[in-house]
């Protein structure tokens, strides 16, 4: 693993809370906590947020939480799976409420490298930004070798397709490797999110990009999942195919009732 970039005092220092949703991740999840915690990082701290998982993720946090003490990693235990969106909420809301500063989102399937998240962080100090994302569509950034042909040009054609409805100038607007800054985390209302699946991350993009916000992307290489499956189902798919006509057609609405 590339050793991250180091930052200075008191950037290094910085109140993040990483959220890390979980299901059928107790392969992975020590891992990625393992790693998070060898980034020099002192005031970094993990919030797993799993979902009831079956293969007794939830018990691994919990010794992780034990073995790491509950100040540097809380988890929060839900008692069904209903989306990714709804567990992002979850472990956000606790963040803010535990006094986060910075909010990073990060899949726990070892596809974000976690040497990138002292760039993100020092690249929101530097600029102000409310959203700095990993990318993986901007100069610099790639995708897993692992990948097919199939599976690039499905991630690309996504991207475009988002892009063209919603207009939106981000290259990886499917993006799931990002940090927030606390404050324009809780303007986006986070409780009136509607989306469940993948399309939590096109929601929350858009309504930050509709806001105001300052929004950069830095390049990031973005590898395949380690250990386990995708939870890309049918239904997901629908919902990430269909939510940008619901944003627009939303957005309309908010516009003639102003």
């Amino acid at each position: 693993m590339p050793t991250p970039v180091t930052l200075p005092d008191p950037w290094a220092r910085s109140n993040v809370a990483v959220v890390v949703p979980t299901y059928n991740e107790a392969e992975n999840l020590p891992v990625l906590v393992g790693e998070l915690m060898a980034l020099g990082l002192p005031g970094l701290r993990v919030v797993v947020v799993d979902d009831a998982s079956p293969d007794g993720t939830g018990e691994v946090a919990d010794k992780l939480a034990a073995d790491h003490g509950t100040a540097r990693v809380t988890v929060v235990h839900r008692t069904a799976k209903d989306g990714l969106g709804r567990a992002y909420v979850a472990g956000m809301t606790r963040a803010l409420e535990d006094g986060a500063d910075h909010v990073v989102q990060m899949d726990a399937d070892l596809s974000h490298p976690t040497f990138y998240l002292p760039q993100l962080l020092g690249t929101q100090l530097s600029t102000g930004a409310g959203l700095v994302i990993g990318s993986r569509y901007v100069a610099g950034g790639s995708l897993s070798e692992r990948w097919n042909l199939r599976r690039r040009m499905l991630s690309g054609w996504a991207n475009a397709y988002v892009r063209a409805i919603l207009t939106m100038p981000v290259h990886d607007v499917t993006a799931g490797f990002k940090i927030w800054r606390a404050d324009a985390l809780r303007a986006l209302d986070l409780q009136s999110i509607r989306s469940t699946g993948y399309s939590f991350q096109v929601e929350m993009h858009f309504r930050a990009y509709r806001r105001g916000q300052k929004i950069v992307e830095i390049p990031i290489h973005f590898e395949d999942r380690q250990e386990g499956v995708s939870k890309m189902d049918l239904a997901v798919q629908i919902e990430s195919a269909l939510r940008p006509f619901r944003l627009r057609a939303d957005e309309r609405s908010d516009r003639r009732r102003g």
